[in-house]
C-alpha cells in the first residue's frame, strides 16, 4: 500500500493557481500554461503561499490571503532612481515590471525592477512590483512529488515530471 504524499520540504509541489489583488484583479494564473512546478522549501515560491500548503496532498484546494510581509515585503518608500539606459546592459528591450540584477558595493548582488522608460532614461527600484500588495491565491494541487537528487541539488524542480532540461 502506498502512502499519499504531503507537501514538505523537500518534494515537489505541481499547483495550478490563480493570483489576485485585493480588489479581485487577476494578476497572474496558470491557466493556459499548465501547472507549476515547485521545490517545496527551497524559496521557489513566496513564504505566505508555501506556508499555507505544507501538508496539503494531491487535490486539495486552497484559498489563501497573504500580507505583504509574508508575499513580496512592504513598500519601502523610496522613490525610483532615473539611470541612462546605456548604463544598463545592451540589446535588451527594457520595460516597466522587468528585473534587472545589479552589483552593488563589494560585489553583493541586489534585484531591481524598471518602473517607467522614456527615451534615454530608465527608473530602477528596489520594490519588487507587488511590494506591499495583499495577495489571494486560489491553489488546487495536482500532484505531489518526490524530488530528483539533482533537483534539491539545484534548489528547483526540472519540470513537472523532472525531465525538463535546462542549461546550469
Amino acid at each position: 500500500m502506498s502512502t499519499e504524499l504531503t507537501l514538505a520540504d523537500g518534494l515537489v509541489g505541481i499547483i495550478d493557481y490563480t493570483l489576485k489583488n485585493a480588489e479581485g484583479e487577476v494578476l497572474d494564473t496558470s491557466e493556459g500554461r499548465g501547472p507549476m512546478p515547485y521545490l517545496h522549501g527551497a524559496s521557489n515560491i513566496i513564504p505566505g503561499l508555501e506556508a499555507a500548503l505544507v501538508g496539503k496532498k494531491q487535490g486539495d484546494h486552497v484559498e489563501v490571503t497573504i500580507a505583504p510581509a509574508d508575499a513580496y515585503g512592504e513598500h519601502n518608500g523610496q522613490e525610483p532612481v532615473q539611470v541612462k539606459r546605456n548604463e544598463l546592459p545592451a540589446n535588451v528591450d527594457w520595460q516597466p515590471g522587468m528585473p534587472l540584477q545589479a552589483e552593488v558595493e563589494e560585489g553583493q548582488m541586489v534585484m531591481l525592477w524598471i518602473t517607467k522608460t522614456e527615451g534615454a532614461w530608465v527608473w530602477l527600484t528596489q520594490n519588487h512590483p507587488l511590494a506591499g500588495v495583499e495577495l489571494h491565491f486560489i491553489v488546487d494541487v495536482v500532484r505531489v512529488r518526490e524530488a530528483l537528487d539533482v533537483e534539491v541539488t539545484h534548489g528547483h524542480p526540472h519540470g513537472v515530471d523532472g525531465t525538463e532540461g535546462h542549461d546550469h
